[in-house]
């Protein structure tokens, strides 16, 4: 016997689109998959990082410092090509939580140094492996050339997106 529908379908997946799409998403059948992919890999992200205590983009920077040690936020947001007003956003709910702390530079009273605490190097195990857990489900019906193919398909989508809006920002 099936149970009612709720309406809630947060812990399932979202299915693929069923119903007819509008002609501007058929127009763009590379751009609207693109989509559906980020949305599904954004979802499982948060999923696999909520259970270490961590939001989708903050493991990014976590990652940088564990590996290149204290940096500059300003170097975070070259590092991650991010902006200034979301990085200040992510690194203060990250000091927030107890994982970074910063304090101003020695050298250029400017910048704003940020260095992982502790707290957050205890998480590093914890993250790498909801990392292979995301690659898991993103490549692992994939053979090595499959993967290697997507990954050079993707590289060339990033390139291409990066010259429209360095175009469109002239």
């Amino acid at each position: 016997m099936s149970q009612p529908e709720t309406g809630n379908r947060t812990s399932e997946a979202p299915s693929p689109v069923s119903e007819p799409l509008p002609n501007a998403v058929v127009a763009g059948p590379v751009s609207h998959a693109i989509l559906r992919v980020a949305r599904l890999h954004r979802m499982l992200a948060g999923q696999l990082l909520r259970q270490v205590g961590l939001h989708p983009s903050q493991e990014l920077v976590m990652m940088q410092l564990w590996e290149r040690g204290p940096q500059r936020q300003t170097d975070l947001v070259r590092l991650l090509g991010s902006d200034a007003a979301t990085m200040t956003r992510t690194i203060r709910r990250l000091e927030n939580a107890g994982f970074v702390r910063r304090h101003p530079s020695p050298t250029d009273k400017r910048a704003t140094i940020v260095e992982p605490t502790a707290a957050s190097n205890a998480l590093r195990n914890e993250v790498e492996r909801a990392w292979l857990d995301l690659e898991t489900s993103v490549a692992g019906d994939m053979t090595a050339a499959q993967q290697e193919e997507a990954i050079e398909v993707l590289g060339r989508i990033e390139e291409s997106l990066a010259r429209a809006t360095a175009q469109h920002e002239s």
